[in-house]
């Protein structure tokens, strides 16, 4: 069974799925740690900021592979369930996941897996301009799936206004630097192979 998963794997530039179990709890730690830390640079917004978040949680999904990387996301999310200050402007406890902006916390599991499966078939930096496509279709189904939930708080078109087209630009722009910290880092991997 390891052999299949092993052939499916095209990238990995991290390879934590070969490294030791207490590699992989590091790592998840760590990853929890970039994404709290991504949540607290922000532009306010009403009624949804504007963080790095989204740009973490790509980079944890291309970095660590889908499972890895979900675990990751679940494991912040529940520390944010648990009351830790871990989401945008130091938020967390179960409200976050009741709020309006509930639907884009739900869709991160889901993207992050995503981009993740697609990473490791090749949807990386050694092919940027996959990884990019792959990072603004998890973009948009993020936002497309927040809006649909901000819908039932303030309508369809003012959701459509606020919680959708503000933010295509903005995630467009976290795809292209998610897709070029890729590239830069297989660039680097390849040339310390050399």
């Amino acid at each position: 069974m390891s052999e299949t998963t092993a052939k499916t794997v095209t990238y990995s530039p991290l390879a934590l799925e070969s490294r030791p179990l207490v590699w992989q709890i590091a790592a998840v730690i760590a990853g929890t740690l970039v994404l709290t830390l991504s949540s607290y640079i922000s532009v306010p917004m009403y009624p949804v900021p504007v963080t790095m978040q989204t740009y973490a949680i790509l980079m944890v999904a291309a970095l660590y592979g889908w499972r890895l990387g979900a675990l990751t996301v679940l494991a912040w999310l529940g520390q944010a369930a648990l009351g830790m200050p871990v989401l945008a402007g130091g938020s967390g406890g179960l409200p976050a996941f009741a709020g309006p902006t509930a639907g884009y916390i739900f869709s991160w599991p889901l993207i992050t897996a995503f981009v993740g499966w697609l990473a490791e078939r090749g949807w990386n930096g050694r092919r940027p301009v996959l990884a990019f496509a792959a990072m603004v279709a998890a973009g948009t189904f993020c936002l497309a799936m927040g809006t649909a939930w901000l819908a039932g708080f303030i309508g369809v078109d003012k959701a459509i206004e606020v919680g959708f087209l503000p933010f295509i630009p903005g995630d467009v722009l976290k795809a292209a630097l998610g897709a070029a910290t890729l590239m830069l880092l297989s660039r680097k991997a390849k040339g310390g192979n050399a």
